[in-house]
């Protein structure tokens, strides 16, 4: 799968390097060659005799190594490979690379690099979920780099939840679509995501509560399994990710006009909560109160079904996928939905303001297919989209 490749692997100071000897060993069992690089912390878990032995390549530790920076070889290193894994991808490594601090060889590395970036987070789940994390995590999903995990689980410190590096097999899939091995390589798929607004007059406008979370972590698993993704986003608050193409709407009738052009795609997933209606005589100045109470009036006209036009034009997608979102009978309305559309699945959820699910990190859906209704339990929306993204990859060989 992966014969002839390079990787310039990076293993970070966290309990988890010692995942990263079998990971050595899992990508050259695929036929890819393993440049190590460790970093001090990292050394303090593998050691560079156990790494040198598996790797069979010398292991480089110190920036100012003076026979290798004799002809500057951090930037030979940063450059020779066709991808740089970070595993186990620390906080301090993240905050690193979110900054573009390079104080170490690791560091320095990732600076350097022409080349695609692979992490694969590992950390004590409280590091995981702070906010300053999160905000590193979103800058350098913005500047293209590709994540892998976290998992949920057990911790080695004893606390449970996301924070647990994914197995070495997922990371040796991850490296697959990063270099167009994935199984989803060759494909192209359409993604809509975040909401619409729709002018009331240039200041107002109408909208809804979604943030675009969904649909971007659903853009950035389908990347990772080697999908050439085109993300339609409305004016979502969760930045869009990297290594996709980004077509960005603010209307409804703007996103089916950004749909359409995106067309022909293997496979569609329409994760935009698009508004239903549209105020027809918005003003093209702001409105005033006149002082005497009286409200404007508001006409509505009803937007293009954008879901339903893609499933029934002349170019639909081998696969379409719907979504849902309901505050009562979930199920009962999103297979009605499914079969109005014509779509082939319809994923639903419940975004009663109790679940915390619009806005939120967690999601819970229900798969509605010809096959039934296929209840998910309640996971991250980065684990729904992963999990999505392999149903996809499935369907659609």
């Amino acid at each position: 799968m992966l014969a002839g490749k390079r990787v310039l692997l990076i293993i970070g100071g966290g309990i988890a390097a010692y995942k990263s000897l079998e990971l050595i060993r899992l990508l050259q069992k695929a036929g890819c060659s393993v440049v190590p690089v460790l970093t001090r912390a990292g050394a303090e878990f593998v050691t560079p005799l156990s790494v040198s032995a598996l790797s069979g390549h010398k292991v480089f530790q110190d920036l100012f190594d003076l026979t290798d920076e004799a002809e500057m070889g951090h930037i030979q290193l940063s450059r020779a490979a066709d991808l740089l894994v970070v595993a186990p991808g620390t906080a301090d490594l993240m905050a690193k690379m979110a900054t573009g601090r390079s104080d170490d060889l690791a560091s320095t590395l990732l600076l350097a690099t022409d080349k695609r970036v692979l992490v694969a987070p590992a950390m004590n789940v409280r590091m995981w979920q702070h906010p300053a994390t999160q905000r590193n995590l979103a800058t350098l999903r913005d500047d293209g780099v590709l994540m892998v995990g976290p998992n949920e689980g057990e911790m080695a410190c004893g606390e449970h939840g996301p924070g647990r590096m994914a197995e070495p097999a997922e990371i040796v899939a991850a490296v697959g679509a990063a270099l167009g091995a994935g199984p989803l390589a060759g494909r192209h798929v359409l993604v809509t995501s975040g909401p619409t607004h729709e002018p009331i007059d240039p200041v107002r406008y109408i909208a809804n509560r979604s943030s675009g979370a969904q649909g971007s972590a659903i853009a950035v698993a389908l990347r990772d399994l080697g999908a050439r993704v085109t993300f339609v986003t409305g004016p979502a608050t969760v930045p869009a990710p990297g290594g996709v193409d980004v077509v960005r709407v603010e209307t409804a009738a703007q996103m089916l006009a950004g749909v359409q052009a995106a067309l022909p795609a293997d496979a569609a997933v329409m994760a935009a909560a698009v508004a239903d209606w549209r105020v027809a005589n918005a003003g093209a100045q702001k409105m005033k109160k006149d002082g005497a109470g009286q409200a404007p009036r508001l006409d509505f006209a009803e937007n293009a079904d954008i879901l339903a036009t893609v499933s029934r034009g002349a170019m639909r997608p081998r696969l379409v996928i719907g979504f849902a979102a309901e505050t009562e009978r979930v199920v009962e309305h999103a297979t009605a939905k499914r079969l109005r559309k014509g779509c082939d699945w319809i994923v639903a959820n419940d975004v009663s303001p109790a679940t915390g699910i619009m806005g939120g990190v967690e999601n819970a859906v229900t798969v509605i297919s010809d096959a039934g209704a296929d209840v998910w339990p309640r996971m991250t929306k980065d684990a729904v989209a992963r999990r999505l993204a392999e149903k996809i990859a499935e369907a659609l060989q």
